[in-house]
This record gives C-alpha cells, structure tokens and sequence, in this order.
C-alpha cells in the first residue's frame, strides 16, 4: 500500500477534544453508528454524503481507529490521489479502500488481532461496504449476517489483511471458501476460515519455539511449516527398497526431515534438501508391505543426493487426502526455491519469497482443517503451485521477481526522494514481517523498524496489483486448455489394433503418396515414370530442390488459412474410422505379445547393425576393413569436389531406376553381393555384466 500518515505525527487541530480512553476503545467496532459515544460521534462520526449508511458507519469505525474525523481522511484522500476518477461509485470505493487499508494498518499491528471477533466483524463489512458504497444502497443493513460478499470486494480488500489473502490466489481461496454458497461468501464461513487459520498459525508458531526446532538442527531463518506422524492412528512410513519404519515427518522452509520412531524416542532426522539443486523430484506414487506397489498413499523424493528413491506413505483408510497434502506443500517449498535460483534473489528478496510460500501453506493447512477442501491445480491457495499449473503461469513468476527486486532499491529511501510510481510499489518484505508479527520467526532479521512501516499488504487504492493481472491474463487460457484436454480424453480408445487402425486412417494421405511415388519408381507404367524423373532431374539442375520443403509449407499456410475462412462457424466433423473385428482378452494379450516381438526383433537388428559396424571400425577383418576404408576416402573426395547438385542428381537416379527394366537385374546381383558381403562381417563380442542389486535390509 501506499505511504500512510501516522495518526501519532499528525493530529488535526479539529480533533483536541479528548475522548475518553475507554469510550474510545469501546467505539472503535459498535456495529451502529448511533450507538457511538458523542465525544467520539461529533470527532470521527460525521457523515458523508456521498456513501450509502452502511458505508458511513464502516468509514465512522476506520475514523475512530485512526483518531482522524472522516473530512479529515477524505481531505487527505483527494490530496493524496487527485488523478482517481471523479465518477461516484469508483471515487467511493476508492476512498472507501483509502480508509479500509490504513485502518487494517493500525489493527494488524495488535497482537491477537485474528482471535478478535470485532476485527473479523469489520473486515467483512469493509467487504460489504466495498460492494454498496452509495446512498442507494440503503437497503444495506448495519448488521446482518445473511448479507454476502462478491468475489471482486473480497478480493479487494482480504489481500490487504496479509495473512488472510495472497493477490495470486485470493480468487482461488474465494472459490474455495463459497463452494457451497453459490459463489457468495457469507460471514460464519469467512469467520470460521480467521478462527481455522489464527489457530493454525499459533500451533505454527508454538512449533517454532519448542525443542523441535533444536534436535533437527534446523538452519538460521529455518522454519517449521507443518509436522506430521505423530498420532499412531495417522502414521507415516519411510520406505526405502524393501524396508520401511514408522516415524514423524517434518517439513520446514527449507527441507523434509523425517525422524525413525525407535524406542519410545525418535532417533536422529534424516534430512532431504528442498533447497539445493539436487535434482530432486517430487511426485504421488505407490508403495506397500516389502516394496510392493499396492497403495496410492505415497510421495516419492528423488535426488542426487540419495542413492535411491525415497517413499513416505501416509496410511488413511480411505482416499489420499493427506498424501495430495503433503506433496503440495513439499512441492510449494521445492517450485519456491527454484523461482529464487532463476530470478538471482537477494537475501531479503529470498526471504520474502519463502514467506509468501509459508503464509500459503498456512491458509492451505486452515481451509483443510476447516473445511476439508483440497482445491484441485488451477484452483491451488499456494502461489507457486499455481504458476506452475496455469498456462503461461511463467508469467506471474516474472511479475513477481519484477517487484521483489524493488525491496533492495527502495526499502532503504524515504519517501521523500521516492518517484510517484515507486511509491505505490511494494517497499517493504511484507510476508516475512508478517511471520515475525505472529511469532513465527522470531526476529526481524532485516532492521526494519515497524514503527515506521507504512505499507500493508500487497494493495494500493484504486489500482489492481500487477500480480492479479497476470493471474487473470493466465487465467483465460485455462478454458481452451481443459476443452482441448476433454478432446484428447473423447479420442482416446482402447485396443492395439484399434489404435493402430485410427493411425493408419490419419496418416492415409501420406501413406498414398508414399504408395504413388513407389508405383512410379517400380516403372509399372514406363511413360509417367520417365516424366517424373526428367522432371524431378531438371527441377535438381536448376537449383530448385532448395524451394521444395518451402513450398510444402506455404501450401499447408494456404489450406489452413482456406479452411480457416471458408469453415467459419461450423464444427469440424467427425473422422470416421473403420473399427477392426472386436477382440477378447486373449487375442488381445496375443496382440500385444506379437508386437513386443516385433519391437524386440527390430532393436536387436538395430545392435546388430551398430556392433558390425564396431568391427569395421575396429579391423576385426582387415580385408573388409581395407575395401570400406576405401570407398570411404573415395565418397570424401566426391563430396569434396562434386557440386551438391549433380550429387543429389546422381542419388535421385540411382535410387529411381533400379527397377528400370534396362537396370533391374543388374541392380537385383549389385544388392545381391552387397547383402552378402554384409552378412560376412562379424558382430563385435559383447559380454554382460551383472551388478549386485542388494537391497536393504
């Protein structure tokens, strides 16, 4: 946000009547602007005409906060932004977000604040506000609890709460909040998602304080994000090779650790890095009893700093929603150390990027533990998840780089020698001052003072983040990436030869020219094959091979672009494909025995072929060597000083006439010798090495 005057600073000489303490504090969140005390009515309660009662009241509570009157705020407003259209309802919004946010300002630096009800109350009704902001919007009541919030308001002022909303995902968290509600979100479901996540973040913060955090020898800035095995219902197993042991799995802002359960005590963690390029992989796999692969409860890590893979199974009765969990967050963790190495990130710009992934992890962990909801990828409440999910999400990583990289360069100036368009840009290391607020971290690492922070959340008034506009730009090409996968999934069949028919029907166009061109080398028709070679000779000599592939594409550019205007409007037909006689399962497996054979059949021929020419090369029979050696200096010198064209000439004519009948037998005994000289070359040995594969035991 935008640089906010400190109440403390500047007192409005209007405002020197003293309130009393008590009414102060007792008027910051009364619901109903006439239940105000005077003191603080006649101070910060007048209203403005141009917002509906509603919104006076909300603007009334921000006034209180802020010990400002409500003319004050609105001077300092349209000083502070006189570009902002003077059109009604956005110019009220925009003061309304003006007010909102430096009220959020004061109140999240409050300890507790989430564990308030009243906050709680007056963040939806800042929503509620947002959305009728005008003296016709009466019908609005002060306190009603059957009125609902709209996607746009919600995502205009939860992200300025940090904690509550990320710009990159609060559509998501919207869309998984109002599952049930007809895409409108009403209070008891916002207020039970603050209470879920306020206890989530005291656990959270609880976790790094304890002696956890000491026995896994965790790092400087190291921090524990969720913990999991430790109720003997809901074990975890470490699977590696046949062996497997129960035991408490850990994930922090920088690795996994997983502790064996030994007796009674956990023995020393083994550690797997998330952040050190390790190669790692990360992804859903089965596991069971002795390595068997039974159950889709698994996550697998992969790197090169382990000598085999490592399976971690999370053992519930029914589905895999803890299993879908955790590789999430694992993942969330990997994909936001990976943004850090592309992008070159500073330390604080590292710090600020891991907070961010933290914070997401956490809204993940209270919506679970809420309301059991697991969003699917393009509806993820984690940041970097989602750019790797979203078509063209690359782009919301550039987007996020591009503002990182400003913390270095402006968190350090004053205000006073910022440009107007720095100003409105992210300055300070939000998320990971936010962690330190709620406990997590347990210093401010960075020397901010946040007496003078002057920003909250990731907003600005009258203005969308740059960060929501590239969510939004790659969220339009989620509708024609999942219709092209519905396709994909509507022409998939099963069966070998059906496949195999669907193939053939594809490629009929090219396999008839194929056929036609080998019609025409065969000289079944010596007229038309004569044509073709004098013309195909003259288009060589003149230099003209060079435009054949070309032309090729500029043909294809033509047809698409026909079928492009001439089709307009009308759906693309149907390929009818000639379905082969059904199968059972047995012709089936018999099928697919025959095609493996015939793959095999092709690869050994395929070594064969590469182990003759290992003995050629290496003189296993010098005479045959000698003669190939020869040829080899002969067909150097050609294509040393035969023009290119007389040598594409000579292969097209030779290859052409074969089947010439003045040329077929002589070309059948040249073949004939060439087979049988080949097949008198000897393979080169080959001798197989078998390693132990010893598993642990």
């Amino acid at each position: 946000m935008d640089s906010i005057t400190s109440p403390r600073k500047n007192q409005s000489s209007g405002n020197n009547n003293k309130i009393d303490g008590f009414a102060l504090i007792k008027s910051m969140f009364f619901k109903n602007p006439d239940a105000i005390s005077g003191a603080a009515d006649a101070a910060f309660s007048k209203p403005l005409p141009l917002f509906s009662p509603f919104a006076n009241s909300v603007i009334s509570r921000c006034a209180t906060i802020l010990q400002k009157p409500t003319e004050e705020l609105q001077h300092c407003f349209d000083t502070k932004y006189p570009d902002i259209v003077k059109e009604s309802l956005i110019y009220a919004r925009s003061l309304l977000e003006f007010c909102s946010y430096q009220a959020l300002h004061i109140m999240t630096r409050r300890p507790n604040y989430l564990a308030d009800k009243d906050f709680r109350r007056l963040t939806f009704d800042m929503m509620l506000a947002w959305e009728g902001p005008s003296p016709q919007d009466e019908e609005l009541k002060i306190v009603d609890d059957k009125k609902t919030v709209g996607l746009e308001a919600f995502a205009r002022i939860a992200p300025a709460c940090t904690v509550v909303a990320d710009v990159i995902t609060v559509h998501n968290l919207f869309d998984v909040l109002t599952t049930s509600s007809g895409h409108r979100l009403h209070f008891l479901i916002y207020d039970k998602y603050i209470r879920s996540l306020e206890k989530v973040i005291k656990s959270t913060a609880t976790a790094n304080t304890s002696s956890l955090v000491s026995s896994l020898q965790l790092t400087e800035g190291e921090i524990i994000l969720d913990i999991d095995g430790t109720v003997p219902t809901q074990a975890i197993f470490q699977h590696i090779g046949i062996s497997a042991w129960p035991g408490r799995l850990t994930l922090t802002t920088h690795a996994l650790y997983f502790e064996s359960l030994g007796v009674g005590i956990y023995d020393k963690a083994a550690k797997y890095e998330l952040a050190v390029d390790t190669k790692q992989v990360i992804k859903p796999d089965l596991t069971g009893p002795l390595g068997a692969r039974l159950y889709d409860k698994a996550v697998m890590y992969k790197s090169t700093s382990v000598t085999e893979p490592v399976f971690f199974e999370f053992t519930e009765f029914k589905g895999s929603s803890r299993r879908d969990y955790w590789l999430d967050i694992c993942l969330e963790i990997l994909y936001a150390h990976r943004f850090i190495r592309k992008y070159n990130l500073k330390q604080i710009q590292q710090s600020e990027a891991l907070a961010r992934a933290a914070l997401g992890i956490l809204r993940y962990r209270a919506v679970k533990e809420a309301f059991q909801n697991f969003p699917s990828n393009y509806k993820t409440l984690l940041c970097f998840n989602l750019a790797e999910s979203l078509p063209g999400g690359y782009t919301i990583l550039q987007t996020l780089s591009s503002r990182l990289s400003l913390l270095n360069a402006s968190s350090s100036q004053p205000d006073s020698v910022r440009s107007p368009t720095a100003s409105r840009q992210i300055r300070h290391p939000i998320s990971h001052l936010t962690l330190c607020r709620h406990g997590i971290i347990s210093r401010n690492e960075f020397g901010i003072d946040e007496e003078e922070l002057q920003q909250v959340g990731d907003v600005c008034v009258g203005e969308i983040n740059p960060l929501e506009l590239a969510v939004k730009q790659s969220k339009q090409d989620i509708g024609r990436a999942e219709a092209a996968r519905a396709t994909v999934d509507q022409v998939k069949v099963e069966g070998i030869d059906t496949n195999l028919a669907v193939m053939k029907e594809m490629l009929l166009p090219i396999l008839e020219l194929f056929n036609h061109l080998q019609r025409l080398a065969s000289w079944e028709e010596p007229a038309k094959s004569t044509v073709f070679m004098v013309l195909m000779s003259y288009i060589i000599l003149k230099g003209w091979i060079k435009y054949v592939l070309p032309s090729i594409f500029l043909f294809l550019a033509i047809m698409m672009g026909w079928h492009r205007y001439a089709k307009r409007g009308k759906t693309l037909e149907a390929f009818n494909i000639t379905v082969p006689p059904s199968q059972n399962a047995v012709e089936q497996l018999l099928a697919l025995q025959d095609a493996i054979s015939q793959v095999e059949a092709l690869i050994q021929a395929g070594n064969i072929f590469l182990l003759k020419v290992r003995a050629l090369l290496l003189a296993a029979i010098p005479q045959a060597t000698e003669r190939t050696a020869l040829v080899l200096v002969i067909m150097a010198l050609v294509l040393a000083f035969v023009p290119v064209k007389y040598l594409i000439l000579m292969g097209f004519n030779e290859a052409y006439t074969r089947q010439m009948p003045l040329r077929k037998e002589s070309s059948e005994r040249w073949m004939r010798r060439m087979r049988d000289w080949w097949y008198s070359i000897p393979a080169a040995p080959v001798q197989l090495i078998k390693l132990d594969d010893k598993k642990k035991k």
